[in-house]
């Protein structure tokens, strides 16, 4: 039995992250274990998420990981919590796009068996408040909207009318009022707020004020007695190890870009690695200027290499070490910012040059979920695999894919071919939650421990 709750909103912007982080921070601060939780693909909240609550945020992608997996990664994520927060994305029936409800916040909702708490933005209306939340709680009788947290009040008598409309017509209490507070804004840049681990002192407090902020505004018995009313699950939790099968022999050691220019990465994806038999160990390409002894394999992920060009070119001592890996034979997969640190060049400026490929920011944004099959056989997927990702980027490769493209699917315009194959090198800009296809951490760790087998000493 785990009391738990989603955070969900009408539309983006409505504050739920603000609100979802403050919960998170002000029950940690009552001596509560605190399993935060992030609809969707987004890697961003869940750092914040990590800081308030002193353990991983997790996601829960129906369209990554599939639904099926929602429950089971869900108490995989909160054993041993005390209550649960699971912060919704976009508006709360917003999904994948033509897909119907899928990878929404009310289908995780329903998965879960969650009651949902809206935040709305109350700071341009009144009583039409109540036919806002009316409407939202009417729309799908199987989401159980349980609760308001109304958001950017301006004042007393503001707050009065909103509550007094509410009660009239929408049926749907009221469990906090919060005041706009620009004192624990979080700065933004091209692709949202700015990651938690680049902020450190900073972030801790933005965090802290959220806490003190949701603390003061938010009646935080009725949200536990709310999340206590969440029915028991059935579903076993997720296994790594249930998943995959573990390579025989030593454990082969697996590099795993981390800091503050790689700071996008899936729990669950270094779990599986571990699983599947591998060594895995962190590392900074920002400060290191060795990959790991005995490194046999290396996975670079997500962030903003972008941010921090000037800083990663002038490594290069760890660029040379990286593209030395490379034409050694070891598996290298790069995910996105990873795929920019392997090409040539990112912003004029030198990268470790393993792919022929030369990056640099544009103003168009890409973003959305991909359904992508395999071109060709690499280290990471056999030819033919089908994976479902996500795409979230400002940046351009020249060219977008190499002689061998990495992933294959179809758009409106007809067929896309994206990303690099090239030798042992697997590169795009498509993020996977491995959940979904854990054939891929475990072929990765397969060809690793050959590589391992292979090494001196």
């Amino acid at each position: 039995m785990i009391p738990r709750l989603v955070v969900a909103a009408p539309s983006s912007g409505a504050g739920k992250t603000t609100v979802a982080t403050g919960l998170i921070a002000a029950l940690a601060a009552r001596g509560l274990k605190v399993s935060p939780h992030k609809v969707g693909p987004d890697y961003i909240d869940p750092g914040y998420h990590a800081l308030a609550a002193g353990r991983p945020g997790r996601n829960l992608d129906a369209w990554m990981s599939g639904p099926e997996r929602i429950a089971p990664l869900f108490a995989h994520g909160a054993a041993g919590a005390d209550v649960a927060v699971v912060e919704g994305v976009m508006g709360l029936y917003d999904g994948a796009a033509g897909r119907g409800e899928l990878a929404s916040t009310a289908q995780v909702a329903k998965l879960l068996r969650a009651p949902v708490v809206l935040v709305v933005d109350a700071s341009s209306q009144s009583r039409s408040v109540a036919a806002l939340v009316h409407g939202f709680a009417s729309w799908d009788p199987q989401v159980r909207l349980a609760g308001v947290i109304l958001n950017k009040v301006a004042s007393d008598r503001h707050e009065t009318l909103l509550r007094e409309a509410l009660e009239e017509g929408s049926g749907v209490p009221v469990l906090g009022a919060v005041r706009r507070a620009g004192a624990v804004d979080t700065p933004s840049r091209h692709l949202g707020l700015v990651p938690a681990v680049e902020r450190s002192a900073e972030a801790l407090r933005a965090v802290r004020e959220m806490g003190e902020l949701v603390a003061a505004s938010v009646d935080l018995d009725a949200v536990l007695a709310l999340a206590r009313t969440a029915p028991p699950l059935t579903d076993e939790p997720w296994d790594a190890a249930a998943e995959v099968e573990p390579v025989a022999g030593p454990r082969p050691r697996i590099a795993l870009a981390g800091g503050a220019a790689f700071s996008f990465s899936y729990a669950e994806n270094a779990e599986l690695l571990a699983a599947a038999g591998a060594e895995v160990v962190p590392f900074d390409p920002l400060h290191d200027e060795r990959l790991p002894e005995r490194t046999a394999a290396l996975v670079i992920g997500g962030g903003f290499p972008e941010v921090y060009v000037a800083e990663l070119s002038a490594n290069a001592a760890l660029r040379k070490a990286v593209a030395e890996l490379a034409a050694s034979g070891a598996p290298v997969v790069g995910e996105c910012a990873g795929l920019l640190y392997l090409g040539r060049e990112l912003d004029g400026l030198p990268m470790c040059g393993v792919l022929d490929a030369a990056a640099r920011m544009t103003p168009r944004l890409t973003l959305g979920y991909r359904e992508a099959v395999a071109l060709a056989d690499s280290p990471l997927a056999a030819a033919g695999s089908r994976v479902r990702g996500h795409e979230f980027h400002r940046t351009a490769t020249d060219p977008a894919a190499g002689p061998s493209p990495a992933w294959g699917w179809r758009t409106p315009a007809g067929p896309h071919t994206e990303g690099h194959l090239h030798g042992s090198v697997h590169a795009s800009y498509l993020h996977l939650h491995w959940t979904g296809a854990p054939a891929l951490p475990s072929r990765l760790v397969r060809h690793a421990a050959t590589r391992a087998a292979g090494q001196p000493g």
